[in-house]
Parts: structure tokens; C-alpha cells; sequence
């Protein structure tokens, strides 16, 4: 994945594509703010809600289109690349571990920093229609374990359930290091396919400026800055609390579990922070992410294949922050005082919720009735935070994809598994347009194989 900088060598001063990326950012949060100024039906039904809509939502499918296959055909290298069960079995256990301590922290910080602040004391009800929401029942801790098993294979690759084709694709590549030399070819053929895969990848990343920009555009269309002012509070509680679990939380863990520096970790992971930003979409982001921590970062196939959909499917830093700082903040409103015990569930339920929910937009609220419900909290109360959910939505998606990337990270680093070469080099792993074009070599071997034989 591109970074800030421009390629370096034979372009000069081509831009690179993360640049591009940045600018049609840009560019769609202008446009949309002046769009939603303007306030045009024509504008907000054929243009935000027509064509905008249209472009960003073919751009996040096509993300999305991505993901199954690219998590089966790499998470069986990078089984088959680990060779020994044991080993998989301790990465699996470390990224769990370090899955659930962060976003355990996250929730703790986030509660611990509405409580000084204070956000919903005082705030008037009147007016606000709650209509419309409602709550989903918790599940079992034996229940969301329970379904990590899928009962038909097909139908979980085919509804994208990530932990079971995780499960499924994990067992299978523990059968295929069984039958050992049998396996060769099928390795081989998995190997091939997850080199498509990723070429499959840089071609969907060549449209990512233009889905970028409709999907920012209709976003800021369609939310204007006077939603923000009812629950200014609440907001500016959750942005901080999100940027300092963003910038110093995870960074501190990543200093200290694994001793690599920060600053550049950060600088190699900007790309998929954008497209987390603008899909709001942990399991969209999936492919971006793997490319990032495997090619810019340094990681290997072998840890990051499982650790990366591992995290966007479990870890929700992001996610159990806004549960966190929204609970207090309709605890304040409501005057309820929960008191420690009720924190503790509260924190204890995100990290559960956390595992049997999806990486989708809109999971968090979701999430967040379980909470609600559980701790006795009105769910209508949810209805005061809808309209600024998108934009909030957007960050704590940025925040669970860095997240998932430092634990693989930390993990990687441990198991010796991370190239420290491509980590320090500023360059390794920059796309910009010439990923596109054919090299010598296959165009070579491309025209000898379409020879008349």
C-alpha cells in the first residue's frame, strides 16, 4: 500500500497513491459541506443519495468482495508456512490475549475519562423522538463460543462470518500439514491463488481515490453540523477518549511488547487508517490491512494472515470505546448512577459483545443495546446519539484496524516473524500506478503462452 511520500525512483514526483487517496478525502469533505449547505433536494436525492451512493457503494463491495477469498487462500500459507501446530496454537493464544487486554483497556480508559468530564448531565429530553430503536438480546458467552463452529462451511464463506471460515480454514490447513509431501500441490496452487488474490487487491485499490471521495461527499451531505451541537459533550469526550487510545495507548503496548518505534509503525499504517475512515468497515478494510501490515509493515504471511481477520472480526477498541463513553454519557441524562458493579458488566459485556458481533458499519449500536440493556439503561436513549453515529462510527473504525495491526504486529515480532529490513525502509511495499502494469518477465511469458502451438 502507498504511503504519504511519492514513489521514489523513475516517477520523480509521481503521487503516490495514498496522496491521491488523501485528496479525494479532502475534496469529498468540502464538497459535502457545501452540498449540505446548500441543502438541494435535487443535490441530496440525485446526487448524494444517487450517484455518491452508488460509486461508494460499489467500491466498498468490491473491498468486501475481497475478503473471503483472500482470507482462505492466505491463512492457508500462512498455516502451512508456520508447520508446526504448536506454534499456531501460541499465536492464536497471544493474539487473543493481547485482542481482549486492549479492548478491555480501551473501555476502561474511555469509561474512566467520561466519568471526570461529565458528558449528558443536565440534558433535556424534550423533543427527542425516540421512535424506532430497538434492543437485541445479549448472547450467552457459551453461545458466542459455540457458533465459532460453522454447521455448514459453504454458508459461512458464503454470509462472510468470519470466525467460522477462520475456524473452518485453520482446521483444514492443520489436515493439509498432516498429510505432509501429499499436500505439495495443493499448497502450491493456495500459494499462487493468494499471489492473485493480492493482485486482485492493488487493481480494486487503483479505483480507491474516486470511492473515496463519493463516500466522504455523501457522508458530510448528509450530516450537518447542527446534529452536533445537542451532543457536543458527548463527542468531544468520545474523539478524545478515541485519539488517546489511538496515539498513546496502542503505542505504549506496541513500545513495550515489542520494542519498535511508533512513529514509523504509524507512517506505514496511514493508508489503511483512510480506508477504515471512509468504508467505517473493520472486515472491508481486511484486505488494505493485510497488505499494509504484511508489505509495508514487515509481518509475515504466516502471523498476520491469521492475526488480521482474527482482530477485525474480535477486536473493537474503537467500538467498546463509544460503548464506554455512551453509556455513561445516557447514564448522566437518565440520572442513573450504576455504580462500579455496574461498570464492570458494562466492560465485561464490550469485551463479549466484541467476539460474537461482526466487523460491519453500524455494529456499534448494535452492540451498544446489549450494554444498555444489561446494566438496566433505557435503549431509547440511543435515539440522541444516531445522528452523529456515522461520523463517530468512521474514527473508531480508523482505531480497531490500528489496533488489529499492532497486535499482529506484536505478535509477529515475537515469533521472529517480522523483517525488520522492510520495517526501517520508508519505501518497501509503496503502490502507486506501475503496480498496475504488466513487468517483462509476465509479459513475456503471457505472449509465448498465447503463441499458436
Amino acid at each position: 500500500m502507498a504511503d504519504i511520500a511519492a514513489t521514489p525512483g523513475g516517477g520523480g514526483g509521481k503521487m503516490s497513491l495514498t496522496v491521491k487517496v488523501l485528496l479525494g478525502m479532502v475534496a469529498g469533505l468540502i464538497l459535502g459541506v457545501i452540498f449540505n449547505m446548500i441543502d438541494s433536494t435535487f443535490i441530496n436525492t440525485h446526487i448524494a443519495g444517487g450517484l455518491f451512493a452508488m460509486i461508494g457503494k460499489m467500491f466498498v463491495n468490491a473491498l468486501k468482495m475481497l475478503v473471503v477469498p483472500l482470507v482462505f487462500f492466505s491463512l492457508i500459507c500462512g498455516v502451512t508456512g508456520i508447520g508446526d501446530i504448536r506454534v499456531l496454537g501460541r499465536v492464536g493464544g497471544k493474539s487473543l490475549v493481547l485482542y481482549i487486554f486492549t479492548t478491555g483497556l480501551a473501555i476502561s480508559i474511555a469509561i474512566l475519562l467520561a466519568l471526570i468530564v461529565g458528558p449528558g448531565k443536565g440534558f433535556d429530553m424534550t423533543g427527542v423522538d425516540t421512535s424506532g430503536v430497538t434492543g437485541k438480546e445479549a448472547p450467552s458467552v457459551w453461545d458466542v463460543f459455540a457458533s465459532i463452529v460453522p454447521t455448514n462451511p459453504v454458508a459461512a464463506f458464503a454470509n462472510g462470518d468470519m470466525l467460522q471460515v477462520i475456524f473452518y480454514t485453520v482446521v483444514l490447513g492443520i489436515a493439509v500439514l498432516m498429510l505432509g509431501g501429499k499436500s505439495k500441490p495443493f499448497i502450491e496452487a493456495c500459494e499462487y491463488m493468494n499471489e492473485v488474490m493480492m493482485k486482485v487487491v492493488t487493481i480494486v485499490m487503483a479505483f480507491a481515490p474516486i470511492g473515496v471521495f463519493c463516500l466522504i461527499a455523501k457522508t458530510f451531505t448528509e450530516q450537518g453540523i447542527e446534529l452536533f451541537v445537542p451532543v457536543l459533550a458527548y463527542v468531544f469526550v468520545l474523539v478524545f477518549a478515541l485519539f488517546l487510545h489511538l496515539f498513546v495507548t496502542l503505542m505504549i503496548i506496541l513500545k513495550v511488547f515489542s520494542g519498535l518505534n511508533p512513529i514509523i509503525f504509524m507512517k506505514k499504517m496511514r493508508p489503511a487508517q483512510i480506508f477504515a475512515f471512509s468504508t467505517a468497515s473493520s472486515n472491508a478494510t481486511i484486505p488494505v490491512t493485510l497488505r499494509s501490515v504484511t508489505k509495508r509493515v514487515g509481518v509475515d504471511n504466516s502471523v498476520a494472515s491469521f492475526c488480521v481477520p482474527f482482530g477485525a472480526t474480535i477486536n473493537m477498541d474503537g467500538t467498546a470505546i463509544m460503548q464506554g463513553v455512551a453509556t455513561v454519557f445516557l447514564a448522566n441524562v437518565y440520572g442513573i448512577d450504576l455504580g462500579l458493579g455496574g461498570y464492570i458488566t458494562v466492560i465485561a459485556m464490550a469485551v463479549l459483545a466484541s467476539i460474537g458481533t461482526a466487523g460491519v458499519p453500524g455494529v456499534g449500536l448494535v452492540m451498544l443495546t446489549m450494554v444498555l440493556s444489561q446494566v438496566g439503561l433505557p435503549i431509547e436513549g440511543i435515539a440522541l446519539i444516531l445522528g452523529v453515529d456515522r461520523l463517530m462510527d468512521m474514527i473508531r473504525t480508523a482505531v480497531n484496524i490500528t489496533g488489529d495491526a499492532v497486535v499482529s504486529t506484536i505478535v509477529g515480532k515475537q515469533e521472529g516473524k517480522l523483517d525488520m529490513a522492510v520495517f526501517n525502509d520508508p519505501d518497501a511495499g509503496v503502490m502507486d500506478d506501475d503496480d498496475l502494469e504488466m513487468d517483462e518477465e509476465a509479459e513475456r511469458d503471457l505472449a509465448q503462452y498465447a503463441k499458436p502451438h
